[in-house]
């Protein structure tokens, strides 16, 4: 399903125009960029929590040359799914 796809379920779904839901889930995603930004934590009881995790920098390899390069640290977004939505996909709901 791509942005697009979830728009239309969105509208399906809730009775909105798709103009409207496509405002809606922009609006979801800045904030949930906003709170990950700041460092904290976002959680949604049954769906999951998104977090922030530091990833210390490390040496890797150009798998063409097999030369080790640097790659820089960097803050990576964790999700883990909630055990309502772990449930429902384990289930074929």
């Amino acid at each position: 399903m791509n942005k697009a796809e979830l728009i239309e379920a969105i509208a399906n779904g809730s009775k909105l125009t798709k103009a409207d839901s496509a405002r809606a889930l922009d609006a979801t995603i800045e904030a949930i960029s906003k709170t990950l930004k700041k460092g904290d934590r976002l959680s949604l009881v049954g769906f999951g929590s998104f977090s922030v995790a530091k990833r210390s920098a490390r040496v890797g390899r150009n798998p063409q040359t097999g030369k080790e390069i640097k790659i820089a640290a960097k803050k990576v977004v964790k999700f883990k799914a909630g055990a309502e939505l772990a449930g429902n996909v384990n289930k074929g709901k």
